[in-house]
């Protein structure tokens, strides 16, 4: 990571609009800025929590070592969104790394003053705490999509999590280019099983793929693979 001068406005990340109006010139005072460029980590499992990180532009994958020498793509984080809270408790180290998908800058703050961001400002301290119950939640049910769900079901529901994450461009397609290793790692499935399935897809007319973009041609139908795979589980 390259440390870079003020770019951040002190007005979109998930800190500056939680915290109260007279505590931004304390973070404009103890941020730090960092340009990262497309797959260069931010962190990575197992390091030592230093402090916190907020997106201000780009896009992130965050991801876990799975079976040892494969990897889970929990959730992917856009601008706004907070890096490295999951390191904040008792065990003070990231239980996941982050990776840039495309050049990103970052907001970095440091443990002790974001500590002391979260003994003055209240209301970032509830915003955090209902942050935390929302990941819990999500998490949960993603652990019981990896349990229950069919791979072509996942598959499904991992094209409609892109789209609702990240909207479309102005083809139609997904607003994010991933590769087809990163999209069978959210799915949690293998790259071969992705392939297989998409390609499926592609035959129903459910979809369309041109390189690394992913039209979603019948999101109804998609939807309804996911509903059904969900009954008796919500």
């Amino acid at each position: 990571m390259k440390e870079s001068k003020d770019v951040c406005n002190l007005n979109n990340c998930f800190l500056c609009t939680n915290s109260v109006k007279d505590w931004l010139p304390a973070i404009g005072a103890h941020k730090t800025n960092f340009i990262v460029k497309k797959g260069e980590s931010i962190f990575k499992e197992g390091d030592p929590v230093k402090g916190v990180y907020f997106v201000y532009t780009g896009k992130v994958k965050v991801h876990k070592r799975w079976n040892n020498d494969k990897e889970l793509i929990i959730r992917f984080a856009k601008p706004g969104d907070i890096l490295g809270h999951m390191g904040l408790g008792n065990n003070p180290v990231y239980p996941v790394a982050t990776t840039a998908l495309e050049q990103t800058t970052l907001c970095y703050i440091d443990l002790s003053f974001f500590e002391s961001t979260l003994n003055v400002n209240h209301k970032f301290t509830y915003a955090l705490m209902k942050f935390f119950a929302d990941e819990l939640q999500k998490s949960e049910k993603r652990m019981r999509n990896l349990v229950h769900m069919p791979v072509k079901e996942r598959i499904a529901l991992a094209m409609l999590n892109l789209k609702n994450l990240f909207g479309t461009d102005a083809a139609g397609a997904i607003n994010i280019e991933l590769t087809r290793q990163d999209l069978s790692s959210y799915a949690a499935v293998s790259y071969e099983t992705w392939f297989k399935v998409t390609q499926d897809f592609i035959q129903d007319g459910l979809i369309a793929v041109n390189g690394k973009s992913i039209v979603l041609l019948n999101e109804p139908a998609l939807q309804n693979l996911v509903d059904n795979a969900n009954e008796g589980f919500e």
